[in-house]
């Protein structure tokens, strides 16, 4: 009787280059933006926001981060997962949640035209208009981190929870 081996993982892709490296400034400015972007906000509301537009744009890099800081910040892992299926699961997550979930995806996917008034409207309900200006922040932040990561390639798996705050 043989057991069967495993195969091995796929190798490692190579980013295209270390953006930060060769536009310190640009990365430095970016760091103070997203810092400012995420003051007043809940850490897990905010961390599950970058999840969605990080799923939405394709960013591995990003969410392995912020999966991992997620999870850091007291998130559960079923919360985490049913994302992808947001629409299917609400009842995992509050109204506010899906407020700033569904503003996420319009804000992300402006190629589909624009954020709609009702998408605006059910979020500007559930937050305050300074809460609200700066989750609009950190979703604009989180998509221009994204076009960075999937841009260069940046390789996932190696970050630690917490290390970028």
């Amino acid at each position: 009787m043989t057991t069967a081996q495993e195969a091995p993982y796929a190798p490692e892709h190579s980013p295209r280059l270390n953006w930060a490296e060769h536009a310190p400034e640009v990365y430095k400015a970016m760091v103070r933006l997203d810092a400012a972007a995420r003051r007043g906000l809940d850490p897990k509301l905010l961390e599950l926001v970058k999840i969605r537009a990080s799923q939405l744009n394709h960013c591995a890099f990003c969410l392995d981060m912020h999966t991992k800081d997620a999870l850091a910040a007291g998130e559960s892992v079923e919360r985490i997962i049913q994302l992808g299926a947001w629409e299917e699961s609400r009842h995992f997550y509050t109204e506010k949640e899906l407020a700033a979930i569904e503003l996420t995806e319009a804000i992300t996917s402006l190629t589909d035209g624009f954020v709609p008034d009702e998408v605006y409207d059910r979020a500007a309900a559930r937050f305050e208009e300074a809460e609200l200006t700066q989750l609009i922040a950190a979703i604009t932040v989180i998509n221009a981190w994204n076009r960075f990561g999937v841009s260069t390639r940046m390789v996932p798996g190696h970050y630690k929870a917490g290390q970028h705050k």
